[in-house]
């Protein structure tokens, strides 16, 4: 008899006759998963398990003394705030609490002040601006909370200055031909590429694609970080290279093991990947997406096209890519423009006796 569920997908009824959806690989843990198979809640969470990703295991219960840093993280992470964040986004948020809460939960909360924020919690982070302007992100937050509980009543980070950090730049055409040329369709690298470019979505959301979501010119997404659900069009070099690979896996993207990537894993094979094709470290995975939202808008996308196919949420993410856009079509307008006045504008012969009419003799 055929097998009509997902790998490693267990289904069974309850006794009140609904289906109970579980994924277990081998001997391992049971994972419920929510129904019916082939939703995009389905899709998500089953990708999440193919690809090893554990729901945020919540932090050991810890005794703080009152007042105390410590005893604020443990009350902002019995909060409905914490308590509403997405799983993914509060792993992160685990491990930075956890670094400060290491580092200064014995400091009291009524004795932050600006300076002691400064020289105790950033400075030391100066020459780490990810890690400076993120602590300085989470303290906030804790600040806040603070603030809520009456443990503060002002806030102490007023007027700390954000990092200046450098954005990440899109791809240039040049680059994008030279990994192409390095990596031919049929190989792995490319089909990361591939998806990447055209889709235009975060390594998050590509290292999670399953072929169940893909469709006759068409490709859906859940993004996790916003968790809007995107129908995307299949550009046709896209297409290309999804028919060439193989479907050796319910993920596109497959380690040699034949299972999911993890986003660090899946990070990792493009970044070598990339240093492979000799491109320069500028070139990032992310990029791409930059890459991505440039070419819409320099072939002539508006903002809300190209928040169809990003997911932004704001016109104003998607407005800087039409504003750069807009500026070099002007730019090399105007200098058209100019080029061709320069070559009508031949100077005229003055005319004699500078229009003067000429007496005649006699």
């Amino acid at each position: 008899m055929p097998r009509n569920r997902p790998l490693y997908v267990e289904s069974f009824d309850d006794r009140h006759g609904k289906q109970r959806l579980y994924f277990r690989r081998g001997k391992g843990p049971r994972t419920p998963l929510p129904g019916p198979i082939g939703s995009d809640e389905f899709r998500e969470a089953y990708a999440n398990a193919l690809s090893g990703e554990v729901t945020a295991a919540k932090p050991a219960p810890t005794k703080d003394a009152p007042g105390t840093i410590g005893a604020l993280i443990s009350s902002y992470m019995r909060s409905e705030s914490y308590a509403s964040l997405r799983q993914t986004t509060k792993a992160g948020y685990i491990s930075r609490l956890d670094g400060i809460r290491e580092k200064h939960g014995h400091r009291t909360v009524s004795g932050l002040t600006r300076e002691r924020v400064v020289t105790a919690f950033l400075q030391p982070l100066a020459e780490k601006p990810g890690a400076y302007l993120d602590t300085l992100k989470k303290l906030r937050i804790l600040i806040k909370h603070a603030i809520l509980l009456g443990w503060l009543k002002s806030d102490p980070s007023f007027g700390i200055k954000r990092p200046k950090s450098k954005e990440i730049p899109a791809w240039t055409d040049d680059e994008i031909a030279q990994f192409e040329k390095r990596w031919p369709i049929g190989t792995k690298q490319r089909l990361v590429f591939a998806l990447m470019l055209f889709t235009g979505q975060r390594r998050s959301d590509v290292h999670r694609m399953t072929w169940a979501d893909t469709g006759p010119g068409w490709i859906k997404v859940v993004q996790q970080k916003t968790g809007a659900k995107l129908t995307i069009a299949l550009h046709r070099d896209l297409a290309a290279v999804l028919a060439a690979a193989p479907r050796e896996h319910m993920v596109i993207i497959s380690t040699e093991y034949g299972q999911g990537h993890t986003v660090d894993g899946f990070s990792g094979f493009l970044r070598d990947a990339i240093t492979d094709a000799g491109l320069p470290l500028r070139c990032q995975p992310h990029g791409l997406r930059k890459a991505a939202g440039r070419r819409l808008a320099e072939a002539g996308c508006s903002a809300n096209e190209i928040m169809a196919v990003l997911g932004h949420k704001t016109l104003a993410e998607a407005e800087r890519y039409t504003r750069d856009a807009d500026q070099q079509r002007l730019a090399r307008a105007a200098v058209t423009r100019l080029e061709h006045a320069a070559r009508t504008n031949i100077p005229k012969p003055k005319p004699r006796g500078l229009g003067k009419i000429q007496k005649k003799k006699g």
